[in-house]
C-alpha cells in the first residue's frame, strides 16, 4: 500500500475522467494522496476534493513560485483561511523557481517567505518546490527553519550539495519519476542512498513526469498516481531494498509527516 505526497489533481486533464483516475489509483494500492494546491483558487479546488474523498485524498494549500505575483495579502489571507481546514496537512505548493521565472525572483522570494509565516502561524509542515534555485532557496529556508515544523522539498531534482544542505535542514526529501528517466535523472540514483530512511518519501506530481519505465509504455503523456509503484519499484531497486518493504517505510513515513488519519478511506 503507498502514499501518493503529491498530485495535481485539480488539473484540467483529470476533469473527464476524475472517478476511474481515483479507481485505478485505488486498484494500483495508493491508499492515500495529496491533492496539491498551487493557486489560491487550485487549494480551494483541493480542498473541495478532499471533503468529497475523506480519508482517501487530503489536500495542501499554497501559491507556485510560478505564480508568486499573485500572493498579495489578499490572497496569503485565503491561504490562511484554507490552513484552519482539518482537510488541509500542509502550506504549500511554495518555494522558488529559477528554472522558468515565469514570476520575477523577487516576487518569489517573497511569496515564500509569506507562507514561511503562514506556516509558523499555523504549525503545518511545508511542502515546497525548488528548481534550479539553490542556494538561495536554501539561505530562505535557513534563516526560518528553527522556527517551522516539518518541511518536504517535494519533487526533489537537484544536485548533491543541495541535498545535503536540505538534509541538514532536517527536510524530507520527495522523490518522484524523474529519477527513473534515463535522459536527466540519472544524477539522483547515488543520491537517493543518501536519504535517510525516515525522510524519504515518493510522489507521482501527476499529470507531470510519467515513469520511463512503465512497460509497456502508455499511449497517453499523462501521469497518474496509479502509475507511483513504478517509482516505488525503481527506488526499492536502487536501495535494494523489498519493494513492500519500501511501499511501507515510505507510507509509514508519509502517515507521520502529514498527520494522516491512520483509517482507511470508506
Amino acid at each position: 500500500m503507498l502514499i501518493d505526497i503529491g498530485a495535481n489533481l485539480t488539473h484540467d486533464s483529470f476533469h473527464p475522467d476524475f472517478e476511474d483516475v481515483l479507481a485505478r489509483a485505488r486498484d494500483a494500492g495508493i491508499r492515500k494522496m495529496i491533492v496539491t494546491g498551487a493557486s489560491v483558487d487550485g487549494s480551494e479546488d483541493a480542498v473541495a476534493l478532499a471533503h468529497e474523498h475523506p480519508g482517501f485524498l487530503y489536500a495542501t494549500a499554497g501559491i507556485h513560485p510560478h505564480h508568486a505575483s499573485d500572493a498579495t495579502p489578499g490572497a496569503i489571507a485565503k491561504l490562511a483561511a484554507l490552513h484552519r481546514d482539518p482537510a488541509v496537512v500542509a502550506v504549500g505548493e511554495t518555494g522558488l523557481d529559477f528554472f522558468r521565472d515565469f514570476s520575477p525572483r523577487d516576487d518569489q522570494v517573497r511569496s515564500f517567505e509569506a507562507h514561511i509565516e503562514l506556516a509558523i502561524a499555523s504549525g503545518l509542515p511545508m511542502f515546497l518546490h525548488e528548481r534550479d534555485a539553490y542556494p538561495r532557496f536554501a539561505q530562505v529556508l535557513h534563516a526560518y527553519r528553527d522556527r517551522l515544523g516539518d518541511v518536504v522539498v517535494h519533487c526533489f531534482t537537484g544536485e548533491r550539495d543541495a541535498l545535503y544542505a536540505y538534509l541538514d535542514m532536517d527536510c524530507h526529501i520527495g522523490i518522484t519519476g524523474w529519477i527513473c528517466d534515463e535522459r536527466r535523472g540519472t544524477h539522483l540514483i547515488p543520491l537517493v542512498k543518501d536519504i535517510p530512511p525516515a525522510r524519504l518519501m515518493i510522489e507521482t506530481d501527476a499529470p507531470y513526469l510519467m515513469p520511463r519505465n512503465i512497460r509497456p509504455r502508455p499511449k497517453t503523456n499523462r501521469n497518474e498516481p496509479h502509475y507511483l509503484p513504478y517509482v516505488c519499484r525503481f527506488v526499492a531497486d536502487v536501495l535494494k531494498v523489498d519493494y513492500n518493504e519500501l511501499a511501507a517505510r515510505t507510507s509509514d513515513n508519509a502517515t507521520r509527516f502529514f498527520r494522516l488519519s491512520t483509517n482507511e478511506a470508506g
